[in-house]
């Protein structure tokens, strides 16, 4: 039963080496995704290697390349070529335009909720980092005592693992920011909640929406 002992291993091998060349090596994601694939091939052409001189591993090692290796692959390719659509209720604040409903498969949550006492500590137009991003984020303190961004006629590329991140302005990267959590669609309007440990100053913030699987910023709006 020893020899089954490699499946574990080969699973962390492979998963740690697209981590370390897709997230940790660079920040440029076309050299990321093309390490990736270079890492993928090298792992490859490894667990066949150990197949032919061990035969005894054969199964073991190339079943648990393939199935990690294939789905580490489906995962990345599904989530960068679908668009995820959402339409949620979001606030907004006294004397600013309500958005448009967005176009497309992702369900409506209800009109967008009445301004009455929400205010607008910020506001800002997405700008395009490694792929094009439009739309307006807004930082509003809302009438019930929450503050929370909307995102509001956006627009962005759909890729793995995408987070929303508020960042103090100037920061490399999003070292010193605070995640809002995984971005619910890359289109539409959608509301995240902030917590209320974080008190940097509204007018020093961006927006960012960020790529953890290949450490890059999609896009990004100043607040002002």
């Amino acid at each position: 039963m020893s020899r089954w002992l490699a499946v574990p291993v080969v699973a962390a091998v492979v998963a740690a080496g697209v981590w370390v060349t897709g997230a940790v090596v660079t920040d440029d994601e076309t050299v990321a995704r093309g390490l990736t694939g270079v890492w993928l091939a090298v792992a490859g052409l490894s667990a066949l290697y150990v197949a032919w001189r061990w035969r005894r591993l054969a199964w073991p090692v190339l079943g648990t390349f393939v199935l990690v290796a294939g789905g580490i692959s489906a995962f990345l390719l599904y989530t960068s070529s679908v668009d995820r659509v959402v339409d949620e209720t979001v606030v907004v604040a006294d004397g600013t335009p309500s958005p448009s409903p967005s176009t497309g498969s992702g369900p409506a949550t209800g009109p967008t909720a009445s301004p009455a006492g929400n205010r607008a500590l910020g506001v800002g137009e997405f700008v395009d980092g490694a792929h094009p991003t439009s739309g307006t984020a807004t930082l509003i303190d809302t009438a019930e005592g929450d503050r929370v961004v909307t995102l509001t006629d956006f627009e962005t590329d759909p890729g793995p693992d995408l987070r929303l991140y508020l960042v103090p302005k100037g920061n490399d990267g999003v070292s010193g920011g605070v995640d809002l959590g995984a971005l619910k669609g890359n289109k539409g309007n959608q509301q995240y909640p902030v917590p209320a440990s974080f008190q940097s100053a509204p007018m020093g913030l961006q927006v960012v929406v960020w790529c953890r699987a290949f450490t890059v910023a999609f896009g990004s709006a100043t607040l002002a």
